[in-house]
């Protein structure tokens, strides 16, 4: 069985006590596929480390995160050019809006957020979008850069049913990690009205540990409780559905 972790921040800070045990861990329970967003481009040199300590194992995106578009933005957005132009990334992200933790740079985050979808657009390679308190913004960003070459993966999708349809309706999956699991994470009672080929498996270790690991740090390995969860909302086997968001996240990824 190989499932895929298509969210998964293994260069954090949190894993520098056991990195390579808990990577192991993941890879010795079936977890082999471990696809890592971007931060901005003080991460980028443990994101190489990493793919060349665990080549056939991890798979790296290149971007830049909201929350990190600060007054040096344009520096950061010119590393992730430069990157790109440099070498192959799977993905770009993650990118995208983020209004919980500071509305003031709504401006210079969708200017952010439209400049790396061109720039997927030119590679040719799926967006990987963070989306925090910014349906509305996301979606309006989305209709204005919709097109055949615009795909990727809604990551860490909290909305309610009409915005999943939506979401897809660009040519998004929906990333599904620990927040299933939650008793108030709410995508549990209308995930089985969106059929499993739009859905992809995240944990966004360190955080959103899923149930019964919930406000612990969260790894790849703990992808099983979303599994599980998964499997009892779909009535399929942890196996079949395994098998279906790995297809899943090679269609995106190309990988």
């Amino acid at each position: 069985m190989i499932i895929t972790d298509t969210h998964t921040h293994l260069y954090s800070e949190a894993f520098d006590d056991d990195r390579e045990e808990m990577i192991t861990r993941a890879i010795e329970q079936g977890v082999s596929r471990f696809f890592i967003p971007a931060i901005d481009s003080t991460y980028t040199q443990s994101m190489l480390e990493l793919e060349t300590r665990f080549p056939e194992n991890v798979f790296l995106m290149m971007g830049l995160h909201p929350t990190h578009v600060k007054e040096d933005y344009k520096a950061e957005l010119q590393h992730v050019e430069d990157m790109l132009e440099k070498r192959s990334f799977y993905a770009v992200g993650e990118i995208g809006i983020d209004l919980y933790w500071d509305k003031s740079t709504l401006h210079i985050q969708k200017e952010a957020f439209v400049y790396q979808i061109r720039l997927a657009k030119k590679y040719k390679l799926p967006i990987v979008i963070h989306c925090r308190e910014a349906f509305d913004e996301i979606f309006e960003v989305l209709e204005s850069e919709k097109s055949d070459d615009l795909f990727g993966i809604f990551h860490c999708f909290t909305g309610n049913l009409e915005q999943a349809h939506q979401a897809i309706s660009y040519n998004m999956k929906l990333g599904v990690g620990g927040v299933v699991t939650f008793k108030n994470g709410k995508i549990d009672q209308f995930l089985n009205n969106i059929d499993l080929k739009h859905i992809v498996l995240e944990t966004d270790a360190p955080y959103l540990a899923p149930v019964p690991y919930r406000g612990k740090r969260n790894e790849s390995l703990y992808i099983l409780k979303v599994l599980e969860r998964l499997s009892a909302i779909y009535g399929k086997s942890i196996e079949e559905i395994a098998e279906i968001t790995t297809k899943n996240s090679v269609e995106v990824f190309n990988k």
